[in-house]
């Protein structure tokens, strides 16, 4: 029996919010399966986002949209079953938390079900982000880039250039913080409005496309094995490169991340 592998910690919320106040760049990529989990686990990946991106990884479609409560407590629970110490993060997809009500209703599926140790959503959902933690739901928001609204948008574009946008970022933030989120992602905007963000919040930010002030860096483990189908955005970065196999890269990214060497400026926005 390997007594190091019984003994092993589950991460915490606590832990990361400890990691942000000591300076250490927390480390996230998406997975969607136990073999995939079980890897980036070993290697040290601090938090596994269960993302939503799997609509478009996974299950060939052009956006996030079509993904159901389902399909997320599926792929979260062959997550949380293979994984021994990264925290896990399960995104709640597309109209699942229009009200209040039934974001607690998808966000526990997600708990009871999917063995999420918190959940995303994306924008500024204030009363529901309350609502979700007064029932004992850690919440992490996503501000900036918010795939599941591209259709609104008009495609996968920077957020926060201007000034009046950046201030309602920051100001969204603020209120999400204050609402209980426990965390929040920032994608695609400025690194210099990332970094005024990063340093205003007591919760870990985690950024993807965002500098590399982030408290923390995600990426789509698709894309950084440079396997997704499809254009690579341009804050990512193909691990794969001079790596010896799937392993070896998942540890370069990890590497990258914890001594800043990634995002580089190359990645900014």
């Amino acid at each position: 029996m390997n007594l190091y592998t019984e003994t092993i910690k589950t991460l915490t919320i606590s832990d990361l919010a400890a990691m942000k106040q000591a300076g250490e760049k927390i480390s996230c990529l998406t997975a969607y399966d136990a073999s995939f989990a079980a890897l980036l686990d070993g290697v040290g990946i601090d938090v596994i986002l269960v993302g939503d991106s799997l609509g478009m990884v996974i299950q060939g479609h052009s956006t996030t949209v079509p993904v159901t409560i389902d399909d997320m407590v599926y792929h979260s629970r062959n997550v949380a079953g293979a994984r021994k110490r990264a925290f896990i993060v399960t995104d709640m997809p597309f109209a699942s938390y229009a009200t209040s009500a039934q974001a607690i209703r998808s966000a526990a599926r997600l708990m009871q079900f999917g063995a999420a140790q918190m959940v995303k959503l994306e924008g500024a959902k204030i009363e529901i982000i309350s609502q979700l933690v007064e029932q004992g739901i850690p919440v992490c928001s996503h501000l900036g880039l918010l795939p599941q609204s591209v259709n609104c948008i008009g495609g996968y574009k920077v957020q926060g250039r201007d000034s009046k946008q950046a201030r309602s970022i920051i100001d969204d933030a603020l209120k999400i913080e204050q609402a209980g989120a426990a965390m929040l992602v920032l994608e695609c905007i400025p690194a210099r409005l990332a970094t005024e963000i990063t340093n205003r919040l007591r919760i870990p930010v985690i950024g993807i496309g965002a500098g590399a002030a982030c408290d923390g860096q995600v990426l789509v483990l698709y894309d950084m094995l440079d396997i997704s189908v499809g254009t690579k955005p341009r804050f990512s970065k193909n691990f794969m490169m001079g790596a010896e196999n799937i392993e070896d890269a998942v540890r370069r990214y990890h590497q990258a991340v914890k001594s800043i060497q990634f995002p580089g400026l190359e990645h900014n926005y």
